[in-house]
């Protein structure tokens, strides 16, 4: 999408827009997990049913992220992409594996990201959090390197669980257990920020 003038939105509204596909898509899972629907002679189960309904849930609230702050990270533009790409295959193959794996891709992406800006020897991470947390060179590329392996743990751990649990115990790993897990990373880095805070510094 094309860059337009950026604008402050509330800060309810912003989060309201970023999480309330999860947590709408976590609901409709709830109320059709155990139902299934017939369209053109095929049979979907409602998980399948509530992906289709999901995918432009989140195109939606993507665009009006855009429309309302006048950009998107490259996080939020990436993560609506696959969404679409992979919720469209499971829904078109009628095949939730693919849609299970897209946080598996999401994160091992950002990984990677991150890990090829260390080896060049930038944090790629500043470019979208420095506003929020105003860190020296060198605790960025501390965080910067803690960040890309914990992306790793988070692909990894998605496989597993997807792989090897039932589809209610991978749904709320999705819309609880990463959350609860990201809350908890960025938590065990308050040594780190206070060690290389530039308002500490003065």
């Amino acid at each position: 999408m094309p860059d337009r003038p950026e604008r402050a939105v509330p800060g309810w509204l912003k989060t309201a827009l970023e999480l309330g596909p999860v947590v709408l898509f976590f609901l409709g899972y709830l109320y059709l997990k155990d139902e299934s629907y017939a369209f053109g002679g095929t049979e979907y189960e409602g998980f399948i049913v509530i992906t289709a309904l999901f995918v432009p849930l989140v195109l939606a609230s993507t665009a009006a992220l855009w429309w309302l702050t006048g950009r998107l990270s490259q996080m939020q533009l990436v993560t609506a992409i696959l969404v679409t790409v992979f919720g469209g295959l499971s829904v078109w193959l009628n095949d939730e594996r693919f849609f299970k794996m897209k946080p598996t891709l999401i994160y091992a992406l950002f990984a990677a990201v991150l890990f090829f800006g260390v080896w060049r020897g930038r944090s790629y991470l500043a470019m979208v959090l420095s506003e929020a947390l105003p860190l020296d060179h060198a605790g960025w590329m501390i965080l910067t390197r803690r960040m890309a392996w914990f992306f790793v743990g988070l692909a990894v751990t998605n496989e597993l669980v997807w792989r090897g649990m039932s589809t209610e115990t991978w749904v709320n790993f999705k819309t609880f257990g990463l959350p609860v897990a990201m809350f908890i990373f960025f938590f065990a880095q308050a040594r780190l920020m206070k060690a290389h805070g530039l308002d500490d510094k003065g």
